[in-house]
């Protein structure tokens, strides 16, 4: 509703100067924002106060791969709304019992973990490794990769291998330990008499757009047979048909014992997902952990409208075809510019453009902003591209333009 049209004696909606300085003033400044306020979204399309188009090549960091306001998204929040909107885990509810029925059938899981976030379903993750690890030997490391991502918490942050995700938090959760990303020798040979799981993403988002060597998964999941390891796959960035199959594991020949899930999972709304065989939660029995609002129904209801339409047969094969033609665009500014470009990379809709001077990234990222396209820079020169998966071929030339534009300013 704008002023124009508002009821008489009714305040005009907040502008953006409004918004951002109120926001300035009061909340703990742990982000680097834009000067920017968003106050809708259609698709892969945002608008701003001041009414200004915007092409979210972001997705929201992943979060919104079936675009803004999907309508089965918005009409099933909207019905679960007006019956249940949340009841305790000492009780039962439809929208969970379908979520449920619904990772397992799409996937190779026996057992899930409804909960809130990524962070928490790394956290669900971790602790069925160290239950299952105490179970069989004491046993209570994980191994991850340099360049991960796996959360905020205190144990999410200990397993993430950034240095400077840790940095003034010490002293770390004990029980982790670093391999490079991509190389599966180094992987074994980091196995000692402690170690119980194995936890990596399939790619690394936030540690720029990283895709490993083919079979390397196949390979993590042949050492952790060997070892009587847990094999624990990380989408949260990558599932829900972000790389072109509804989970990334897919396409990479080896199936886990732990996976877990949340970003796009309720299309935006907040909600997470571990996922496991049987094995996996075998330690996990009557009080072992818990979370107030997994397993809400509001949440869930939106999570099942996300998969209902992601199975429909329709959405992921013409994710694909969006994915080629973004990736082909991308390819063809590289070859344009390769004194910027140092590579294009990526799966599906995840992509990265990795450019040579970490400067110019930023200003790249910045000068489409300026021009109407949203996309994000990670580990210091990746472009991170990746949006929704109903983009539309005129959307993806669109945003290779104003990338085309920037590239040759």
């Amino acid at each position: 509703m704008t002023a124009a049209t508002a009821p008489a004696g009714a305040s005009p909606p907040p502008g953006a100067d409004d918004i951002i300085a109120s926001a300035k003033s009061r909340m703990v400044q742990v982000y680097g924002r834009t000067e920017i306020a968003f106050v809708r979204g259609e698709g892969a399309i945002l608008w701003d106060t001041g009414e200004r188009r915007v092409l979210d090549f972001f997705s929201s960091i992943l979060c919104t791969n079936l675009g803004h306001a999907h309508p089965a998204v918005t009409e099933a929040i909207t019905r679960q709304a007006a019956t249940l909107v949340h009841v305790s885990n000492l009780h039962y509810s439809a929208p969970q019992a379908r979520l449920a029925e619904l990772l397992t059938a799409l996937s190779f899981g026996e057992r899930v973990f409804l909960c809130n976030s990524g962070a928490e379903a790394n956290e669900a993750a971790l602790k069925a490794a160290r239950r299952y690890g105490h179970a069989h030997g004491g046993r209570f490391e994980v191994l991850t990769a340099l360049g991960s991502f796996h959360g905020r918490t205190f144990a999410t942050i200990a397993a993430t291998g950034q240095e400077k995700v840790r940095r003034g938090f010490e002293p770390s959760l004990p029980g982790f330990r670093y391999v490079p990303f991509g190389d599966a020798a180094a992987m074994e040979a980091a196995i000692g008499p402690k170690t119980v799981a194995i936890l990596v993403e399939p790619v690394q988002g936030e540690g720029g757009v990283n895709v490993p060597p083919p079979g390397y998964l196949a390979e993590l999941r042949a050492i952790c047979d060997r070892h009587d390891l847990l094999l624990m796959s990380d989408e949260i960035q990558t599932g829900c048909g972000r790389t072109g199959t509804l989970w990334a594991y897919e396409q990479m020949g080896a199936v886990p014992d732990v996976m877990t899930l949340a970003k796009s999972l309720g299309n935006g709304i907040p909600v997470g997902a571990m996922v496991c065989n049987a094995r996996a939660a075998s330690g996990l029995d009557l009080g072992a952990h818990g979370s107030t609002f997994g397993g809400n129904c509001l949440t869930n209801a939106a999570a099942v409208a996300t998969l209902e339409v992601l199975s429909d047969g329709k959405t992921l094969p013409r994710a694909r075809a969006a994915a080629s033609r973004l990736r082909a665009g991308l390819e063809a500014l590289q070859t344009k510019h390769p004194e910027q470009i140092d590579e294009v990379r990526g799966l599906g809709l995840l992509l990265g453009v990795a450019l040579k001077d970490p400067e110019r990234a930023k200003a790249v990222a910045a000068a489409a902003l300026d021009q109407g396209l949203l996309i994000n820079l990670t580990a210091d020169r990746v472009l991170r591209i990746a949006p929704p998966l109903v983009v539309t071929d005129a959307e993806i030339d669109e945003g290779l333009a104003i990338l085309a534009r920037v590239f040759a300013s």
